[in-house]
């Protein structure tokens, strides 16, 4: 397996550390931690729905559409798993939509700057406490305390939008790394915003390691680490107890004899990695949970397999780390997710950069939906599950092959919603 990923081949991995719920072994988040990160997103919804109005509709709640997506389903089986069809009914988790950031990283990266800015107003006593009144925080007075303050992150295009936006929106001076990979509509709709982008010629573990520098030298500075943060992780994790209720309101049923499996393309891991947690608080062992990444960026693949997590980069093995999915664009994987993985993720796919755009282009012409190429990396999980022979095996050796007609495949649809228009023509041209 490792000498395929070595030649940029595409593979499906299955993890073999892969437990039973009732087996994982005491994690340092919980439960409970999930709950309160859920509870403080709901006290802080006023606030975001004053900063950006579009959320008024979901009461403050960040939030995105469950979509079937049968069409290009049929699609799929008839262009691209011809000899094992899909069975089964297929989803898109459109977080592409999210308001505000327009990405998954909406999730992470606002929940991270809310709990920033909360502990900083209750320890200067700008909030006396955490039952105060939080729209305190959009007074004049509490942006000209924000505004002394500096937010800062590194990115490949997504989660600095995410962080950008919010801190900007709040007051904060926001600082984002942009590494060579992130696109410049990306760098130029965050300066529209007012946030600072700092461009490298490096790639992400650069603008990272430069904006985790330059931050620490400032004590009025936060730099959001995308590589080891509990915050953005929760942030992430919330997506579990909020894709349980849109389920149940579709009346899609979860259990033994009703599997659901979920497609999520990875980068760093943070964002992925907290919607499994998430999941698997929700569904236990009826979940099945694969990534997908690039080739030629298979950080996650890489240090999971080789045990050696975020001490291997796909540098190391002879990879670019050159890709179109610029979210993806990552060469060494998460340390505290990778470890949180180990039980939780049932596997891998990785995917040529040649395949993203066709699987854009088919589901723009299907169903009307735009996603960025990046978030297409997730269709080839399933299209892995049923036609590579490893995905065939973990059907069978987990004793699902009775039940896959009434399964449940949720493709994770990562970003897109701001591309402009004329980007997103041009790709699709």
């Amino acid at each position: 397996m490792l000498d395929k990923i070595k030649k940029a081949e595409e593979i499906l991995w299955l993890n073999p550390k892969l437990s039973k719920k009732e087996d994982f072994k005491k994690a340092q988040l919980s439960e409970k931690d999930v709950e309160e990160a859920s509870k403080r997103l709901e006290k802080f919804a006023p606030l975001i729905m004053h900063y950006f109005p579009e959320t008024v509709i979901s009461k403050g709640i960040i939030e995105s559409p469950l979509s079937i997506i049968s069409n290009m389903k049929d699609l799929l089986n008839k262009e691209f798993c011809k000899n094992y069809p899909i069975q089964g009914k297929l989803y898109l988790k459109r977080d592409s939509d999210l308001p505000v950031a327009g990405s998954v990283k909406a999730r992470g990266g606002i929940y991270e700057v809310l709990k920033h800015s909360e502990d900083l107003a209750l320890s200067k006593g700008l909030l006396k406490s955490e039952d105060d009144d939080y729209m305190k925080l959009a007074s004049k007075k509490g942006r000209e305390f924000f505004s002394k303050y500096k937010v800062q992150v590194g990115s490949t295009g997504n989660l600095g939008m995410s962080i950008g936006i919010m801190s900007a929106a709040i007051g904060y001076e926001a600082i984002v790394h942009m590494s060579a990979d992130a696109k410049q509509w990306k760098k130029d709709l965050l300066r529209s915003r007012g946030v600072t982008v700092i461009e490298y010629s490096g790639d992400y573990s650069e603008a990272v390691e430069q904006g985790r520098k330059l931050s620490d030298m400032d004590e009025y500075s936060y730099f959001v680490d995308d590589e080891n943060s509990v915050q953005l992780f929760l942030g992430y994790s919330v997506a579990g107890e909020r894709l349980a209720k849109q389920l149940k309101e579709q009346d899609i049923v979860v259990d033994s004899e009703h599997p659901l499996f979920v497609y999520i393309p990875c980068g760093v891991g943070g964002a992925p990695g907290g919607i499994v947690f998430g999941l698997k608080l929700m569904f236990g062992d009826n979940v099945h949970c694969f990534f997908a990444e690039p080739t030629q960026a298979p950080c996650m693949v890489l240090g999971m397999l080789s045990e050696k997590y975020e001490q291997i980069s796909v540098q190391d093995i002879g990879l670019t780390g050159i890709t179109q999915a610029d979210g993806l664009a990552v060469g060494r994987c998460s340390g505290l997710v990778s470890r949180l993985m180990d039980e939780r993720l049932s596997g891998e796919v990785t995917v040529e950069d040649d395949r993203l755009l066709p699987y854009m282009k088919a589901l723009w012409e299907r169903e009307n939906i735009f996603i960025e190429p990046s978030a297409c990396a997730a269709f080839h999980g399933v299209n892995a599950l049923f036609n590579f022979e490893e995905g065939r095996k973990y059907i069978e050796e987990n004793g699902l092959k009775d039940f896959m007609d009434d399964s449940t495949h949720i493709v994770w649809a990562t970003g897109g919603r701001l591309m402009p228009e004329d980007v997103r023509k041009e790709m699709l041209k």
